[in-house]
């Protein structure tokens, strides 16, 4: 029997989560930093850095949109073509020259019906 004890999947990406968490926290504080050691004010350096995460946070959401807009597209364009594919076939399926000169309006010379007497050749 194994003693040593083995951290479950959920713990290691809670810990994986904790440790890109915090290496940001230190990249948000270094930049900060950074800007106010050139000489910009605190509460602008924090602006600022409020304003970059905004822009971000807008931009993945427009990202997020138009991912939705194409999935609900695509899924849109599968509805239609599984109820495409149930639909009748047209009506106009004939299986014999003569049931097709019975329909209304047929025109020999559309379909080259040499047999049929109103047929003329040009």
């Amino acid at each position: 029997m194994n003693t040593t004890t083995r951290i479950s999947i959920a713990e290691r990406l809670g810990r994986g989560f904790g440790r890109g968490w915090r290496a940001y926290a230190r990249g948000e504080r270094l930049v900060s930093g950074r800007l106010v050691s050139s000489g910009l004010p605190a509460g602008v350096a924090v602006a600022l850095l409020w304003v970059v995460k905004l822009v971000v946070l807008g931009v993945l959401l427009y990202a997020a949109f138009w991912l939705a807009l194409l999935v609900v597209a695509v899924m849109a364009v599968a509805w239609a073509a599984q109820r495409g594919d149930s639909a009748p076939a047209d009506d106009y399926s004939f299986t014999t020259l003569d049931e097709l000169r019975n329909t209304p309006g047929y025109d020999p010379n559309l379909y080259n019906d040499h047999s049929h007497e109103r047929y003329e050749d040009d």
